[in-house]
């Protein structure tokens, strides 16, 4: 056996939760030796193996190796076993479970597949207290028993099921061990740690692809959640629903039939949604239900948890995920189509449906998984018992802390909804303990994730159907003195164009109007806080950048009452930095828009989104004339601007600009600084 050293991280965890933690390499090992699901093993392995201790972990495997040799059930072997049980009276095997009701002789019979057995005795109340048996079953160690007797009668059926054990924990205070637990580590350690239980190895992923694991664990721990995720073939987007949890029932593209997700209406038998915590549909591309109303069904069980059977209403609490391919380039699928286009054709461009799903996650974030860089060998929870926990945290519920959050107009109430669905899985995966306040810090950052993942299923909806989802800009204050931030969804964001959310206080882009020089595209970012003067960061600073600021600065000292109220700029340190994202990198012709970027930090108000700033100022006031205005408006047209704010003097130039420029932007006029200030920053 390797001997594998232990990190910070592994003594943590051994610290924290004794007895409950396993060696994921061994996992592996096992997982791929024998013909059962990772859970199987980890089940094994932690009843045996859950120590740091080496010489207590070899013990521990030689039990497991034995019992997985032993009662596992491989091809070819299915005969042994069989004859095992006639000559010994019983024989112990590790098997799925599966039951049905025979209703001709009114009884329970069990099916065993790996034996190629559909017609074992079952006593009734073992199947009562085991209904998922009903659906698609479950794993056990199971006892099988053999009757020669009944062996021998017409229609006899020998085999009987003796005694079942399902390969899943119940334990009463799980949850009360995993606060006690979470509560040694920080939120940064805990996040790695719960990386490390589900197999991977977090210090071989970004931050990004950590954000995508806890949105993939969300679905277990907050109930009727539906999420989809697209992304590249390979990155273990199902890895989670089919190996870590008893709890997750994966469906692989096909036939979904309405009776197995829904209700069976002549027998009243409930399906999957009823008996798992997540029903994951792998290859979404490739489902599509038995019935006509499969996907009303669907839809309507996704809006509201529930669905009917005759006049009966029936509630359930499975999650819905939906996982599948995207094919080509994310830029490329943006200008062919949208990000949901892999779905079903009935799915796809059904903006209602697209409604229902709470969250899209960016499968292109996480890498390709591979086995010597991705896979960890150290200790992580044994997987029953963090399913379990997760399974019970279903019932918790941690939006209380959003009261701190105001969210902006562009969400509307199912917006907010799928927002506080998403925080409140996240939440409770990294902080499980209700009574444990969440810093303001992590607070921020999961807000932020949960509106992100909603406003892509947003930008989806508005490519489908533009004029009913044109507002797209989701954004949060936080606390009663927070600044409006705005949230966006990073594969929307091009180097080259201008994105169409408002810009932080402070930013803003501006082209500089100038004479001697082509025009040129700058984003300007000031910050303020007390002290006096402007100072310029951009060393050393180019002369006509450092006129430009000057030139700001003494417009807004002169005119402060009219642009900032009773603020006093003088009582303030400001700091500018320019960035210049062409050629020109002069700053010159930056006057007014360094007036409206200063004015913008110190109301901390934002600037208006998708907006460009023109103008040139001089000391006394005035704004000067533009020489350029239709190679400024070309250039703003390029980037992808929405709008752009000039000086009403540059009006009679722009009857040049060609008719087909006119359509792509919005030209607004200011008649003066004052003017421009009002009509560049959010109200």
């Amino acid at each position: 056996m390797m001997n594998v050293e232990m990190d910070s991280l592994d003594r943590l965890g051994a610290a924290a939760f004794d007895g409950f933690l396993v060696r994921k390499d061994l996992v592996r090992r096992y997982a791929r030796q024998y013909p059962v699901p990772t859970y199987v093993v980890e089940f094994l392995l932690g009843r045996y193996c859950a120590s740091v201790d080496e010489e207590e972990i070899a013990e521990g495997l030689e039990i497991v190796e034995k019992q997985l040799r032993d009662r596992t059930v491989r091809t070819g072997t299915e005969e042994l076993f069989k004859a095992q049980a006639r000559d010994r009276g019983s024989v112990k095997i590790i098997d799925i479970v599966k039951a049905r009701l025979d209703t001709k002789n009114d009884c329970y019979i069990a099916e065993l597949p790996s034996l190629t057995l559909r017609d074992v005795r079952i006593d009734d109340s073992v199947v009562r207290e085991n209904e998922r048996m009903l659906t698609d079953g479950f794993y056990a160690e199971v006892t099988l028993s053999y009757d020669a007797i009944i062996a021998q009668e017409k229609g006899g059926r020998p085999f009987g099921i003796e005694a079942l054990r399902p390969i899943q924990l119940s334990k009463s205070d799980a949850l009360e061990v995993l606060a006690r637990g979470r509560a040694k580590f920080s939120t940064r350690e805990w996040l790695d740690f719960l990386i490390r239980s589900v197999g991977l190895e977090p210090s071989s992923l970004t931050d990004r692809a950590k954000q995508v694991m806890l949105l993939r664990m969300a679905p277990f721990v907050e109930s009727n959640y539906n999420l989809v995720e697209l992304g590249p073939r390979g990155t273990g987007k199902s890895h989670l629903f089919q190996q870590i949890s008893p709890y997750a029932h994966l469906i692989s593209g096909g036939k979904a039939t309405v009776a197995k997700m829904f209700v069976n209406n002549s027998s009243g038998e409930r399906g999957l949604v009823c008996r798992y915590d997540v029903v994951c549909f792998d290859e979404v591309a490739g489902v599509s239900f038995d019935q006509k109303d499969g996907v009303n069904i669907m839809k309507g069980y996704m809006a509201s948890g529930q669905f009917s059977r005759g006049k009966e209403n029936i509630r359930a609490e499975g999650a819905i995920v939906m996982v599948g391919n995207l094919d080509v380039d994310l830029e490329q699928q943006q200008k062919i189509g949208h990000l949901l286009g892999p779905l079903p054709p009935e799915m796809r461009n059904d903006t209602a449906f697209m409604d229902r799903l709470h969250a899209y996650v960016p499968g292109w974030d996480f890498p390709k998984l591979s086995p010597t860089e991705h896979l960890t060998d150290h200790f992580g929870l044994v997987s029953d018992f963090i399913s379990e926990c997760w399974s019970r945290l279903r019932s918790v519920n941690r939006t209380q802390a959003l009261e701190r959050v105001h969210f902006g107009g562009a969400l509307s109430g199912r917006d907010i909804e799928a927002v506080r669905k998403t925080f409140n899985g996240v939440a409770k995966l990294l902080f499980p303990d209700p009574d444990t306040p969440i810093p303001d810090e992590d607070l921020e950052w999961i807000v932020r994730l949960a509106l992100e993942a909603r406003r892509r299923v947003k930008e989806q909806q508005k490519r489908v159907f533009k004029s009913e989802f044109r507002n797209t800009h989701f954004s949060y204050t936080l606390g009663a003195d927070g600044v409006e931030q705005f949230v966006s969804t990073p594969e929307l964001h091009s180097d080259e164009a201008i994105e169409s959310d408002p810009l932080p206080p402070g930013q803003v882009w501006a082209v500089g109007a100038s004479a001697e020089t082509a025009p040129g595209l700058y984003r300007l970012e000031v910050t303020c806080g007390p002290g006096s003067g402007v100072k310029i960061l951009n060393q050393p600073t180019p002369p006509a950048l450092r006129e430009s600021v000057k030139v700001g600065e003494q417009n807004l000292y002169a005119r402060s009452r009219e642009m900032v109220g009773d603020r006093n700029p003088r009582e303030e340190e400001f700091s500018i930095q320019m960035r210049a994202m062409d050629s020109d990198k002069t700053g010159a012709g930056l006057g007014l828009p360094v007036l409206v970027a200063l004015c913008g930090s110190l109301l901390g108000r934002n600037s208006r989104g998708g907006t460009i700033v023109v103008g040139s100022l001089n000391l006394g006031g005035s704004v000067e004339l533009i020489p350029n205005a239709v190679r400024i408006a070309e250039l703003a047209v390029d980037r992808q601007a929405q709008t752009l704010l000039m000086p009403v003097s540059a009006r009679k130039q722009l009857n040049d600009l060609p008719d087909e420029l006119w359509t792509r932007i919005s030209i607004e006029f200011y008649k003066d600084a004052a003017d421009a200030v009002f009509k560049a920053l959010e109200d």
